[in-house]
């Protein structure tokens, strides 16, 4: 893989890439990480793409590193989905392919929602219609002990502490509660804990969580710009782990309306697997997500 860097204004985005020279005509796929995970969490999937003649990015997200942690602490989902924008505009692009698995899931649909005419596809795995959760956990409530982390995100100071606590034990314990039939491999977690590691990840982490999932959010009762924009109208492939330990796969059947995605929308159920489905059944995951991108 290739080291390749993005930007928006003074803000540095490392990055993984494959087929960046090889296929420099090729359509290009942004594949966006979420938490607790980094650029690496696409590494099945970014050589299969350039082997099907994609130029294929993964962006290291807003706050991941030194280089893109903003100086005013914006986290909001609208600021992320910005960068996106800001990265097609940088690469020369009109259109691009984007793939987001949990945060990066949620970036897709809002950035789909805020300039459709940018994308040829969205691909999201493992978070549902993000504008559409909060009714979701409505009709599945039990998600809501599902999302306690998100709560206990909430407390400054306590949750700080803690998330470090013992060589990241809670997010050792997140991995392997969200993803059961998962083991992740010694040298992949080596990688994420240099990274949660390096100055001020760990606070642009928990801003995530603090700026856009606080409990009045999650509920409805707190309307955002990311709520009220429930229409994406690019076409959309939902990919979710039926053992998914993190978002209850069930939601699934209740927050996609067709009017929601008027260039349509299509959900898989991936059977033995979990929350990062991605890396547990890359080949499968490969498969639906070339055969998707082949579409158009």
């Amino acid at each position: 893989m290739e080291q390749f860097t993005l930007s928006n204004g003074d803000l540095e985005f490392s990055s993984l890439a494959c087929g960046i020279e090889a296929n420099r005509s090729g359509p290009v796929v942004l594949c966006l990480h979420g938490f607790p995970d980094n650029a690496r969490s696409f590494r099945f999937q970014l050589p299969a793409l350039a082997d099907a003649g994609y130029r294929a990015i993964a962006p290291t997200l807003r706050g991941y590193e030194p280089s893109s942690q903003p100086l005013d602490g914006d986290y909001s989902i609208e600021a992320l989905a910005q960068d996106v924008l800001a990265w097609i505009e940088e690469l020369g692009e009109e259109r691009v392919h984007l793939v987001g698995h949990d945060w990066g899931a949620a970036i897709c649909y809002l950035a789909g929602a805020m300039a459709p005419e940018r994308f040829h596809s969205l691909t999201t795995l493992a978070v549902p219609h993000a504008a559409r959760l909060a009714e979701g956990i409505r009709k599945v409530p039990s998600q809501l002990a599902k999302s306690w982390y998100m709560g206990f995100f909430q407390l400054r100071g306590l949750a700080d502490v803690v998330l470090e606590r013992n060589d990241w034990e809670l997010i050792k314990k997140l991995w392997k509660h969200w993803s059961p039939g998962f083991d992740l491999p010694d040298e992949e977690w080596a990688q994420l804990r240099s990274t949660f590691s390096a100055p001020g990840v760990k606070r642009a982490m928990l801003s995530y969580y603090r700026q856009n999932a606080s409990p009045s959010v999650l509920l409805g009762w707190k309307k955002t710009t990311a709520a009220r924009l429930t229409t994406v109208p690019v076409r959309t492939l939902a990919i979710t782990g039926a053992d998914d330990g993190c978002m209850d796969t069930r939601l699934y059947d209740h927050v996609f309306r067709d009017e929601d995605f008027p260039c349509g929308v299509r959900v898989e159920r991936i059977q033995g697997a979990g929350h990062f489905s991605h890396q547990e059944q890359p080949e499968m995951i490969n498969r639906l997500l070339m055969n998707w991108l082949a579409q158009g």
